[in-house]
Order: C-alpha cells, then structure tokens, then sequence
C-alpha cells in the first residue's frame, strides 16, 4: 500500500460524526443540518432535461477532453465573465472539462508535483481538505498560510519566508473562500503570480464559489482576470477551476472544467487520459445549456442573498458574525470552544454546524479555525430561519 495514505487525516464529517455518537438530540425537534456545503436549491429544469435528451449517447465513449461545443462555451462563459479580451482564450488549447473540480483538485497536484526534490504545496488554513490529501499522496509537504480575522481571513504572501518559496512547487488558493468567504483582489492576486514568476511554481485557483455574491455590481475577481490585466495572454503559470455545483445547484451533475496555462493542460490532459475520467455525453450536454445560461445563477444569488442577510440579522445581537464577501458560508466566532459548542448545539436544538478547527490544522503555533463554526446556508429559507432562532436561544440561554 502507498505509506503516503497514512499521512491523511479523517475527513472533516468523520470527525462530526464521531463527535455526535454520544447525542440523544431532543424528540421534539426536526433536525437540521448546515453542517455539509451541499446546495439544496432545486437544480434548473433545462439541465435536468439535457441529460434525460441525451442518454442515448452511451453507446459512445467520450472524448477525455470532451466535445468542442463544450470548450467553446466554457472559453465563452470565462470571456464574459472575467472581462478577457475577445479570443484571449484557446478552447482547444487552454480548457479541459472536468467531472466536479474536487477530483481535479486532487488530480492536478498528481502531475505537478516532483517528489524528488522536497516538494513544498502551499494552502490557506483553513482549508478543503481536498488540497492536503493531493499534496501528501503526490509526495509534497504541506505548508499552511493561516487566515485569521488580522489578514482578512486573507493569505499574507508577504509572512511566507523566502526558503519556503523556494521550495514551492504548487499554490492551492480559493477564493472566495470555502469557509471563510473572503475574496482575494486582483492586487494580491497580481503579486501571487509575480512571487510564481520568481520562484518557478504553479498556481492552483480554486474558484467554485465565485458565482454567489452579494453584491450584484461586484463580482468575485479570478486569477485569469489578475493574468489579463498583466498582460499573460499566455496565463503561464495559472490554472482555475470552476463547477456547476454551486453555480446551477447541479453537484450530482458532476461538471466542472479547468482553464488556464495551454502547457499545464496539455500535461493534465496526459495524465487525464491515462486515469480514465471522461465526461458522460450527457453531462457534457447539459453543461453547455448550463454554462450559456445566466438568468438561473442570477436567481440563485438572490435566494442565498436572502438566506444570508436574514440569518446574519438574526445571529449578530448574540455573536460575532458578518455576512461573508461572497460564498454561502457564515464563519462565526464561538463562544468557547468550536467542538463544545456544535456538539451542546446538536444535543439541545438538533442543529447541526461544524466546528473550525475541523477545517484546519495547528500551524505556526496557532489554529486559525479554532473558535469559529462553518454554517452553510444551503437548506430552504425556511429552515435556515429555524436554526438561526434555534441558535439564538442556545446562546441567550447559556
């Protein structure tokens, strides 16, 4: 077996699950979860349509990097959404379908990274877990930029010390943020790709979030839209990732892609097609509707804009929360202990959150998740309500 496996840790809901074995939660109460950032909204009908169209497609195998209607309304939908300028984006070249980025995520690291040289892969703390475990499994040691309330919740690229940078090889990033929400902005972004410039490393742009926003004016900037600005028409060094799970309420679907630096995709592309990760036809299908089509992500932000607001309006007379910049998360602080309070959370009012320090790890004698709590907004309006009083009196009543 690869000893590499011994190194990964229980995953964040392992860890709840271990936590709440002990609770009896109360009869009375209908549980309800923000523990999973899994979207709830209703997936659009057209997509769902485009599979079922579509299914007698399986008597094919597909292409590992996928139909070109596909890529081209991938390059399109980046084009238009991150200002590049027209043709700036080769869809033969610089896009790759992918089946849900948490497997590219993972995968990416695979190809990238040379263990022979004592490997460094940088990655916010907190974090998803996805980017610890593709570092250790591709023979990288793990290096942390905590975020804390002081940075922003932000990387400080200025705290990494030289050596470390020299030794990096890989930079997971995401923005915004899964679980603090914060956004980087295209000033830092800039400086990453400057710092990569200099010391000969990649940057991995995890982007899945960048469709919920608040603020309907300002969206969420991405590394291609940093790279744009600086004059990479290449985008060397840069590869993002997107996915229609949030964005079209779609995480069975399966769809996400990867754009970016040609070179990175051609070496990706390799290593995809030895791995056997072909999208379905169907998917790639229903993918292209999805990505060509604006009005349902539009209405999807209004539900979470409302979710957000309301709980937050709630939530704040009794504890230390704001709405995030953008993503479907609130990053509270607790009064005590995170782990004490999700599980006496659980065991009184059946709401079921996840404790920070479950998303990060100690680092440079801290850990920046501790004292905090994810709280994913993905139930119902009504429910998330629910559990917004359910805390409010857990707290009052402490």
């Amino acid at each position: 077996m690869n000893p590499d496996m011994s190194q990964l840790q229980p995953y964040p809901f392992e860890r709840l699950a271990a936590l709440f074995k002990d609770i009896t939660p109360p009869a009375g109460l209908d549980a309800i979860s923000l523990s999973i950032g899994e979207p709830r909204h209703a997936t659009p009908g057209f997509i769902t349509e485009e599979v079922i169209t579509h299914l007698h497609g399986l008597s094919r195998y597909p292409l590992t990097r996928g139909q070109p209607e596909l890529r081209a309304a991938i390059a399109d939908w980046l084009i238009a959404r991150f200002q590049l300028a027209a043709g700036s984006l080769d869809p033969e070249r610089q896009v790759l379908p992918v089946n849900g980025t948490r497997e590219a995520l993972f995968a990416f690291a695979q190809c990238t990274v040379d263990r022979s040289k004592q490997p460094l892969v940088l990655m916010p703390n907190p974090f998803y877990q996805i980017y610890e475990g593709a570092a250790l499994l591709a023979g990288a040691q793990p290096w942390f930029m905590n975020t804390s309330r002081d940075s922003g919740y932000l990387p400080d690229l200025d705290a990494v010390p030289e050596d470390v940078w020299q030794r990096c090889q890989l930079v997971y990033i995401c923005s915004p943020g899964n679980p603090t929400g914060a956004v980087m902005g295209i000033t830092q972004l800039q400086q990453l790709l400057q710092l990569a410039d200099e010391h000969d490393f990649v940057i991995a742009s995890d982007e899945c979030y960048s469709e919920i926003y608040l603020d309907e004016t300002a969206p969420p900037p991405g590394l291609l839209q940093a790279a744009h600005a600086m004059g990479r028409a290449d985008f060397s060094r840069c590869m993002v990732f997107h996915s229609l799970s949030k964005r079209s309420n779609a995480p069975g679907l399966r769809s996400g892609f990867v754009a970016g630096d040609a070179a990175l995709i051609a070496n990706f592309l390799r290593y995809r097609t030895y791995h056997g990760c072909a999208m379905p036809p169907a998917t790639q299908a229903a993918s292209i509707c999805a990505w060509r089509d604006e009005a349902h992500v539009t209405e999807n932000r209004s539900l979470y804009r409302e979710k957000i607001r309301a709980v937050v309006e709630i939530l704040s007379p009794v504890m230390e929360v704001g709405a995030p910049d953008a993503g479907f998360y609130l990053w509270p602080r607790t009064p005590g202990s995170d782990t004490g309070f999700a599980h006496d959370l659980q065991a009184q009012q059946r709401v079921a959150v996840l404790p920070g320090s479950y998303l990060s790890r100690p680092f440079a004698g801290s850990n920046p998740g501790a004292n905090h709590a994810r709280l994913a907004l993905v139930a119902p309006l009504e429910d998330c309500l629910a559990a917004a009083m359910r805390i409010r009196t857990f707290l009052v009543g402490r």
